[in-house]
């Protein structure tokens, strides 16, 4: 499978390639990468092929956005997809305080879904970034699992104020299409029934290990035209090794049953000849919702074996032995 795909969206017509990179390690993610190594992965990425290409502010307080700027600054006219999001107001953190949280960086992020903090953090994203506009523009985390008890206030908002705010931005020309950007089906399927979506960027729900939401949110965006973007393919790193699982899952540690399940994955494979990476790159590309699988990258060598795995031939027979020992649902399309 190439990383140059033509898939597009079916509202407006952003094209993808058949994985983007995702642009929060470079960011810092729990650990810092130097500028360089960072400059280093995103021209890898070009060059082999990846034309898209997220970031938000949220992700190093601004340093992924920066160095995507940078990168972009450095090409002539390039044929590039690039997707930011809006949600959160970023400044500098207080004096002399110590660095927390996921990034290895310093700053501050408040929440802010109102229509004046949408085009502030869009300015401020286009400054970073170096551009006039971009692709595409998503709401960042919106849903429950990031909001808790203040949900409903805070859903009220992104309808009412954030979204329209958004869908004004796209039709004075600053961005092709919108969406949000989540880890939560639940808040895709609340979303959808309300407001007109161009995409949705949605991680860590469909993947080789956990697609559940095969008859949920992938089902009613198919039926709506809305394109998948589908993020954490790896599942927080989970499925990301050559021979054995890695220790978190959605974001954290990973618990006995997801571990004895990925094992297990991790041993069929073998008996098959197969990288678990690969397959879990290749896996959501068969479904006809899905426009690009993003992999977060940090180093030029992640880039050389993402591309190395999309481009990997599996077999037909693979996927049937998969789906026999369990691992992908009868009715879940493979490639």
């Amino acid at each position: 499978m190439s990383p140059s795909w033509p898939r597009t969206l079916a509202r407006g017509g952003v094209p993808f390639s058949s994985i983007g990179f995702g642009a929060a390690p470079i960011g810092n993610l729990f650990s810092a990468v130097e500028d360089e190594a960072a400059q280093a992965a995103l021209l890898s990425a070009w060059q082999g092929g990846v034309s898209y290409f997220d970031t938000a502010p949220y992700y190093g307080y601004g340093l992924s956005e920066r160095r995507v700027g940078r990168f972009l600054s450095q090409l002539r006219a390039p044929a590039l997809t690039i997707s930011t999001k809006v949600g959160r107001l970023i400044g500098p953190g207080p004096a002399g305080a110590p660095v927390t949280g996921e990034y290895a960086a310093s700053g501050a992020a408040v929440f802010d879904y109102s229509r004046d903090g949408i085009r502030r953090s869009f300015e401020s994203s286009l400054e970073r970034l170096g551009r006039e506009r971009v692709d595409i523009l998503l709401l960042h985390d919106v849903g429950a699992a990031t909001h808790g008890a203040r949900h409903a206030e805070m859903f009220k908002m992104a309808l009412d104020q954030a979204l329209p705010a958004m869908a004004q931005l796209k039709a004075d020309g600053a961005c092709r299409a919108i969406g949000i950007g989540v880890n939560e089906e639940t808040v895709c399927l609340e979303v959808m029934r309300h407001f007109d979506l161009d995409c949705i960027l949605l991680a860590g729900r469909y993947s080789l290990l956990d697609h559940a939401s095969l008859h949920g949110v992938m089902a009613e965006a198919q039926r709506r035209g809305v394109g998948l973007i589908i993020g954490g393919p790896y599942n927080s790193g989970l499925l990301a090794g050559k021979s054995a699982p890695g220790a978190t899952y959605d974001y954290r540690p990973a618990d006995a049953e997801v571990l004895r399940r990925a094992r297990r994955l991790y041993a069929l494979c073998a008996e098959l000849g197969v990288d678990v990476g690969a397959a879990a790159l290749q896996f959501p590309l068969a479904h006809p919702a899905v426009v690009t699988v993003v992999v977060g990258l940090r180093s030029a060598a992640e880039v050389r074996q993402a591309l190395e795995r999309i481009a990997t031939p599996i077999a037909s027979s693979v996927w049937q032995a998969l789906r026999a020992a369990g691992f992908i649902l009868a009715e879940a399309p493979t490639p």
